[in-house]
């Protein structure tokens, strides 16, 4: 924000009344300055200081949502050139381009790996999100035959690109519900794809010959009442690329270059025809700062490290990933199965679950709630011990689903055993291996 908190403070009715959640207004404020809370919260604020506080609240780049519903893709809304000043809002979209020249086994082709390569890591569902539609044959209903086949087929958001407002006006014809982006808007017809782009409450794309024929495109674009923009330099050249995706953010965030303010969109897909050179390219922008990334294909080998790596970069670094707290059975476990008990830490769940998987040995693993902190640190910062332990053991329901009462706990926590025999009476408290790769020859010893 480019207020501070003080700054805030001084805009609100300084009544410390506690409606928005907290006990006074200067808290208020500093959740505000630090992004931990909405203006909404707020209920006394007046109009003057709303108007106030927005713009000075808006992000130096636009948020832009394509689509609607649980679908939709939003991107831009960014504050930092790093990640590690704060975060990343928004993450690089992924879409996958389809031509109204393709073959329509080509076509399908695309659509089925779009739905098939998704992927579950540390509890995230990772996806590509939006099929780029793009008229290559000029033909008006072949592409409005295209864009419904492909909405029809898929859920994803879309987005229409032409030169040609009159093939996009057939192209929204037949999804202007899904609010697809439309690209192609350049000095040549950039008047009627604003009112395009107006008239279907569309988000608009625009291509230039560089940077400063961008700027003046978003301009009129902004002074058409159209903010709605995702913006392309025109660049097809890795270095050329790279330079107007940096120049663009440096100029929006450091230089508050309001006409640069916008997400982007680049297209790998253009500026090579092999695909792991393809896939190079993507990575590159997903560090920096593509918005939206359009390929040609999409191919496991390649998009699952491009979707690993986007989570890694748009992950904030400020909180833990964590699962949620629960009982994991794991390969059809039954009543005289382990029980073993790990933290809530993403990475350790899945590594956890993941050898016991691979043991083939049927086991529940109680997975406690430690804020999304490993064993050893929960365990140092008092968060999985024995008085905690206990009463979670208890409460899981996990007796319910066993006879016996042996519970197996990580090596790392072997100092907690004794005391969590004395909360839980009854059970056997085992202490299992500090290594997890070692869980699989201890499970295999395992008897109820």
């Amino acid at each position: 924000m480019a207020l501070t908190g003080i700054q805030i403070f001084k805009l609100l009715p300084k009544t410390n009344c506690g409606d928005c959640g907290v006990p006074t207004c200067l808290a208020f404020a500093m959740n505000l300055a630090g992004g931990k809370a909405e203006l909404s919260a707020c209920p006394h604020v007046s109009e003057e200081a709303k108007e106030q506080l927005a713009e000075a609240s808006a992000p130096p780049i636009r948020a832009v949502t394509i689509g609607t519903g649980p679908e939709a893709v939003k991107v831009g809304g960014e504050t930092v050139m790093f990640r590690h000043e704060k975060r990343f809002e928004n993450p690089t979209a992924v879409a996958v381009l389809v031509s109204d020249t393709m073959s329509d086994a080509d076509v399908d082709g695309r659509l089925q790996r779009f739905k098939e390569l998704q992927f579950e890591r540390v509890g995230l569902h990772l996806r590509p999100e939006l099929v780029a539609v793009k008229s290559e044959s000029g033909d008006a209903a072949k592409f409005g035959a295209l864009v419904s086949k492909v909405a029809q087929n898929s859920d994803a958001s879309l987005i229409l690109m032409s030169e040609d407002t009159t093939i996009l006006a057939a192209g929204l014809k037949e999804c202007a519900d899904k609010k697809p982006l439309v690209y192609g808007a350049s000095k040549d017809n950039l008047d009627a794809m604003a009112e395009l782009a107006k008239e279907n409450s569309c988000s608009i794309g625009v291509k230039a010959d560089g940077l400063e024929e961008l700027s003046e495109l978003t301009k009129k674009l902004m002074d058409a009442g159209v903010n709605d923009i995702v913006i392309d330099s025109g660049a097809r050249t890795v270095r050329k690329v790279f330079e107007d995706q940096v120049i663009t953010r440096n100029a929006a965030l450091a230089k508050k270059f309001r006409p640069l303010g916008f997400p982007t969109i680049a297209f790998p897909c253009e500026m090579t025809d092999n695909p792991m050179k393809e896939a190079m390219i993507s990575a590159m922008l997903v560090a920096k700062y593509g918005g939206i990334i359009v390929l040609s294909d999409l191919y496991g080998e390649s998009l699952f490290p491009l979707l690993v790596e986007r989570m890694n970069i748009f992950t904030d670094p400020q909180r833990p990933l964590a699962t949620e707290q629960g009982i994991y059975d794991i390969n059809n476990p039954d009543e005289k199965s382990p029980v073993l008990i790990t933290t809530n830490f993403a990475l350790t769940y899945f590594i956890v679950s993941g050898e016991i998987d691979g043991s083939k040995v049927p086991g529940h693993l109680l997975v406690m709630d430690t804020e999304g902190l490993s064993v050893m640190t929960a365990w140092a910062a008092g968060k999985f011990v024995a008085d905690l332990i206990g009463p979670f053991v208890k409460k899981s329901g996990i007796e319910d689903k066993v006879k016996h009462r042996k519970l197996i706990i990580p090596g790392y926590a072997a100092a907690e055993s004794g005391g969590i025999e004395e909360e839980l009476p009854g059970w056997e408290i085992m202490v299992g291996p500090r290594d997890a790769a070692h869980i699989p020859a201890y499970l295999k010893s395992w008897k109820a």
